[in-house]
């Protein structure tokens, strides 16, 4: 009788993670530029410009300007846009916006990709804490990446995280339904799926060098979204605010590697 092999999320050398930490550290650097420009008054296309320059003059490539007819750099999801927002001339920021910034670059045919939420001047008790509970379940999904564990593990770590954040602040999140992280390496999107909420101990093994991009997406209500007419933007059913987190991790023996780190 033989024994089926179990699968693995696919895993990277350590020198193959070193050149997607530099593509990520890329990323890191435009995420940061964006947010030190996004001001009332500015709108979403300048933002993607920021960006883009920053990858390109690190020598680097946008990875979603073109992919699939996407026609912007990063994308820019204001208020109650969940994710996939298109950066427009039209869409100026205002005092108390909320805005998710995704990014992503190609260097030596690596990719990073991360998203982070921040405010346009202060924001409201409900969305600071929206998005307190989000970068909670992002940290929580991180610990989950070590040797041995199961791709679902990190899924019921990233819901934990969620819950942990409810019980914290008293308040209900929705963790956005059908959406959720994925594999990552010469392509940007790969299996297997990561989904943001399960039971654990389930799908392939983690091992040594294996990557996703782990990216919850909460709410301040509804877990059910539509999306636009232009095939991108993805809105809230009930016109709650959103808030998207993401980072490209690694499992490495010394525990979870973030490859898209930013600059402090």
């Amino acid at each position: 009788m033989g024994f089926r092999k179990p699968k693995v999320v696919p895993f990277r050398t350590a020198g193959e993670l070193d050149a997607m930490a530099a593509a990520g550290a890329i990323v890191g650097e435009a995420l940061v530029a964006v947010r030190a420009a996004a001001k009332a008054g500015v709108s979403t296309l300048d933002l993607d410009e920021v960006a883009e320059s920053v990858i390109r003059d690190a020598g680097a490539v946008p990875s979603f300007k073109g992919y699939h007819g996407f026609t912007g750099s990063i994308c820019a999801s204001v208020n109650d846009v969940v994710v996939h927002g298109i950066p427009s001339a039209d869409v100026v920021l205002a005092e108390h916006d909320l805005v998710s910034i995704d990014c992503g670059a190609i260097l030596d045919g690596w990719h990073g990709d991360s998203a982070w939420t921040f405010g346009v001047g202060e924001l409201s008790t409900a969305d600071t804490e929206l998005n307190e509970a989000t970068r909670m379940s992002l940290e929580a999904g991180i610990a989950a990446m070590v040797p041995g564990g199961r791709l679902t593990d990190v899924s019921a770590a990233t819901e934990a995280g969620t819950k942990a954040a409810i019980d914290k602040f008293g308040r209900k999140f929705g963790i956005v339904a059908n959406y959720g992280g994925h594999g990552i390496g010469q392509e940007m999107h790969l299996p297997p799926f990561l989904p943001n909420e399960g039971k654990p101990n389930r799908g392939p093994r983690l091992v040594v060098g294996s990557t996703l991009a782990i990216e919850p997406m909460l709410t301040l209500g509804t877990e059910e979204t539509t999306e636009l007419d232009d095939g991108w933007t993805v809105v809230t059913d009930d016109g709650t605010r959103a808030s998207h987190w993401e980072h490209t991790v690694a499992v490495t023996e010394d525990g979870p590697r973030i490859l898209t780190v930013r600059p402090s």
